[in-house]
């Protein structure tokens, strides 16, 4: 509380401590503490001193004083923790190892890791190094807009933003399941619009089919365990419908279509029209993914780098997604 007398213009005030300072107006200057005002204008803080000073000031820059004094004693608001990103929920992994069981096309050679040296060396420590050899498309791996569109990016020209982004998972497990040659379609989509909302601009779209419980069993997986161009007649997995493909292109804003088979297009297709309608577009594709199952409806953040082949039609992905739940 403060009073002044009628009579006078000037009030002594003592300011005996404050760790920071508050004038209306003036917000980023905070004063803690209880500030008692009486005639003399006195005003006492109950905080940690940072001055202790007696002044007599007229009324009229008694505030402009003050001010300065605050500024002067390095009086600022107290910082604010900056949160940590990614700091409250979990990673979850999208990828399958790499090894002898990884999943390829029939006509693709399958990973092979050579052993360049392991064990103890001469010097007395322990050392390794491996070689590898993989083909683009196998695994969980990229699609990149060139592997079915002539001028399209290559994996080095893909923009890194277009890798890292939010995902809805459209869950088509249970059509899927019952039918190998399931078509995803329009409806689909629009079933999880109706209950989730329009997706949105950006977006990455996962359609999770149910058949990543099978990896790797290449019969079960993919309709076949023969290697070769024979076998390709005997693929059976769903994929995206053509008309769902151009329905994305022309009515929503993705970048990214992503699924857990081993390829965009379904298992009998043979002119990959998907493919092309998206590669067309620079959308790119991720197949292979694993673990779709844990991720929820939308929400999830996705952070998938591929390795950067100059000129590479595809590679090898390490897709990682973190909800907060």
């Amino acid at each position: 509380m403060m009073t002044l007398s009628p009579y006078s213009d000037t009030a002594k005030i003592e300011i005996q401590g404050f760790s920071s300072c508050f004038l209306r107006g003036f917000p980023s200057l905070n004063i803690g503490g209880f500030i008692d005002f009486n005639y003399i204008g006195q005003i006492s803080s109950k905080k940690q001193s940072c001055i202790n000073q007696t002044t007599t000031y007229t009324m009229r820059n008694m505030i402009l004083h003050l001010l300065l004094i605050c500024i002067l004693a390095g009086c600022t608001e107290t910082p604010q923790e900056n949160p940590l990103p990614f700091k409250e929920g979990k990673w979850i992994d999208l990828t399958h190892n790499f090894d002898e069981s990884t999943v390829f096309w029939p006509t693709a050679e399958s990973f092979y890791l050579d052993t360049v040296f392991e064990g103890m060396t001469e010097g007395g420590y322990y050392y390794s190094a491996f070689q590898f050899c993989l083909a683009e498309h196998g695994g969980t791996h990229l699609d990149a807009p060139v592997h079915f569109s002539e001028g399209g990016w290559s994996v080095e020209e893909i923009p890194v933003e277009r890798c890292i982004g939010e995902a809805v998972i459209i869950d088509v497990s249970i059509e899927a399941l019952k039918n190998p040659d399931y078509l995803i379609s329009v409806s689909d989509v629009e079933k999880w619009e109706t209950e989730y909302g329009q997706i949105p601009d950006d977006a990455m779209i996962f359609f999770m089919t149910g058949y990543g419980k099978f990896w790797p069993d290449r019969n079960a997986y993919m309709g076949t365990d023969e290697r070769g161009p024979e076998a390709v007649a005997k693929l059976h997995f769903p994929g995206i419908d053509p008309a769902l493909a151009d329905w994305l292109v022309k009515n929503r804003k993705i970048k990214v279509v992503g699924l857990d088979t081993p390829s965009l297009d379904y298992g009998q297709s043979k002119l990959f029209e998907s493919h092309q309608i998206l590669n067309g577009d620079n959308i790119l594709g991720f197949e292979n993914l694993a673990n779709l199952d844990l991720l929820p409806a939308k929400g999830a953040w996705i952070v998938a780098l591929p390795m950067k082949i100059k000129g590479g039609s595809g590679g090898p992905l390490r897709i990682v997604a973190w909800v907060n739940y």
